[in-house]
């Protein structure tokens, strides 16, 4: 198992993006307009804060456009090196993508919102269609969609089989913080890994927090190794 990229979601100014950097994020989550959920900004600020992010820190926009020209007009106003797309689209939405949006211009992250088994039969839905998967709490179903910033925990065992069946490699999201990260990485053993809430307080991202959740992930990876 090599180097766990991690992926520090919903922030929100330069401030935040320098901070961290400077504490080993490999990338950073712009949230668009969401249903529900923290850490929206307006694309003004997202596209501020991707344009001042540089290779190998990587942005990636959170968007809940569930069409192909709607994704295109979001990526577009904002510039990511990397699209989230947090709702379960048709596939169809991805055809019209590729006449919009070649991938070789962004990549791709299809989140997977885990809340049962059936999470597992959207790998061969979506992996030709994608360059990664986001694992996430969220609840698209419900009245009011939860598309992420949960802070819940799901099932770790059924996230395990996703790593495990992919083809892809896959980002892990929900609940996750210094106390339980190496748990996660033990156990489900992701590409990546991405948190909002578990860093922050006040609404504010915490160095402490997250000073401490990468020192637990460097140990994780070190057990990991051997």
């Amino acid at each position: 198992m090599g180097k766990v990229r991690v992926k520090i979601c919903c922030i929100k100014n330069p401030e935040e993006m320098q901070l961290a950097i400077e504490l080993g994020a490999d990338a950073l989550g712009l949230v668009g307009a969401m249903p529900s959920g923290p850490g929206v900004i307006d694309d003004q600020m997202a596209a501020q804060i991707a344009g001042m992010a540089s290779p190998p820190i990587s942005t990636f926009l959170l968007t809940s456009e569930t069409t192909g020209r709607g994704i295109k007009n979001h990526v577009d106003q904002v510039h990511p090196s990397t699209v989230q797309i947090v709702s379960h689209i048709d596939v169809a939405a991805y055809a019209e993508l590729d006449q919009h949006l070649p991938r070789h211009h962004v990549k791709r992250v299809q989140v997977i919102h885990v809340e049962d088994d059936q999470a597992l039969d959207l790998i061969d839905l979506y992996a030709p269609h994608v360059d990664a998967f986001l694992l996430d709490s969220g609840k698209p179903s419900a009245t009011t969609p939860e598309l992420g910033g949960t802070g819940r925990v799901h099932d770790w065992d059924i996230s395990a089989e996703f790593v495990r069946r992919s083809p892809l490699p896959v980002f892990l999201a929900g609940g996750l913080k210094p106390e339980n990260v190496g748990e996660a990485i033990r156990k489900v053993r992701p590409f990546g890994l991405d948190l909002c809430s578990g860093v922050r307080t006040d609404d504010q991202l915490d160095r402490q927090k997250l000073t401490a959740f990468m020192d637990a992930v460097r140990a994780a990876e070190a057990a990991e190794m051997g």
